[in-house]
């Protein structure tokens, strides 16, 4: 009997803890630049992926082109992937490009760009999002219009971290919605992966082609679900799941995620957490210093999330550029800090 009640008691403390409120005080930044990344005349690196670590070696992956004005000024358009590495994740050497635009014709052959990393089943496997030239065109250029300039999210996997990376499709991973008032239906980019209860959660922001012109201020964050890295991936019928933000982090938190939303939409500047990786709450708000479009260091390695407790501490995020002090978009560093977490069981 003694037993059974210890068992009971131990099951309706998980069960506690599940359905915990979680609550922060307080979130914190703070920056330091990337030696052997710094500011580079003539070079815009941008987007950078989440941070991984593999035997003493750290990986980076990130947006690079040399190519200045882009509808007016610094873009990721126009560009390819590139990757660096590091032993401290201070000092970085930047490698070489890890996924180049794709071929003519194809859907990713004018640039390719904002990537993210996901290790499973013993191989890595690098999300981007691509875009082919404007169709009709003359010049094979990319418009950036809103009515046939979609983007898409392609894939690319390797044995190793150093590549090489071969797409594992001619087509993308996940489209735009055909239905225009999805609130998609005009870019999807910006994956970040969880590993949550054998399933792949791709994390993504997008934006509907009623509002392509609006600009950022529309961007929503949606969810695609697959039991292989590769899909096929399903978006989840309660997209959008958040109706703000327009850079895309996520992290396992407290056997939750954890999301970080920029300053875009009614709900910006705040973190939101989810215990099923679905309905969001906010529980923090912060200033106008959080990192932009950034990518976290990811300790677990992309461990089971619904077993993580330990957060993130930093990460690298991006410089949007200066025109008129001719300071290119470049990458540095950011530590994050929770302050008072607390948990309340109701």
């Amino acid at each position: 009997m003694k037993k059974l009640i210890l068992l009971l008691l131990v099951i309706i403390g998980c069960n506690s803890k599940k359905n915990a409120e979680i609550k922060i005080n307080n979130v914190s930044f703070s920056y330091s630049v990337l030696k052997g990344l710094e500011p580079e005349n003539g070079v815009t690196r941008r987007d950078p992926s989440d941070v991984i670590k593999v035997d003493d070696t750290y990986y980076l992956w990130y947006t690079k082109t040399e190519i200045s004005e882009i509808f007016g000024g610094y873009s990721g358009y126009n560009a390819s992937v590139w990757y660096a590495t590091s032993k401290d994740g201070k000092i970085w050497e930047e490698i070489t490009e890890a996924i180049p635009r794709g071929d003519i014709g194809s859907w990713d052959a004018y640039s390719v760009f904002t990537p993210n990393i996901l290790i499973a089943n013993g191989q890595y496997y690098l999300f981007y999002t691509g875009v082919k030239p404007t169709p009709g065109n003359k010049e094979g250029k990319f418009e950036n219009n809103s009515e046939t300039d979609i983007t898409a999210i392609g894939l690319a996997v390797s044995d190793s971290p150093h590549g090489p990376f071969v797409r594992v499709s001619s087509n993308p991973i996940l489209e735009t919605s055909d239905n225009i008032d999805q609130f998609d239906s005009y870019r999807i980019d910006d994956a970040c992966i969880v590993y949550r209860n054998n399933q792949f959660y791709l994390y993504y922001k997008g934006r509907s082609r009623k509002y392509g012109k609006e600009g950022p201020r529309y961007t929503k964050l949606g969810v695609a679900i697959a039991d292989k890295p590769e899909g096929p991936y399903t978006k989840n019928e309660n997209n959008p799941i958040i109706k703000s933000g327009h850079e895309v982090m996520v992290w396992p938190y407290k056997r939750g995620i954890m999301a970080l939303l920029s300053n875009h939409g009614p709900e910006g500047k705040t973190l939101q957490f989810s215990h099923d990786g679905i309905k969001f709450k906010k529980v923090a708000s912060f200033g106008n210093d959080y990192p932009k479009a950034p990518g976290s260091y990811r300790v677990d390695n992309f461990r089971d999330a619904s077993i993580q407790d330990k957060g993130i501490e930093w990460g690298i995020s991006m410089f949007y550029g200066d025109k008129k002090k001719d300071i290119w978009p470049h990458l540095f560093r950011y530590e994050i800090k929770l302050d008072f977490v607390s948990e309340n069981v109701h």
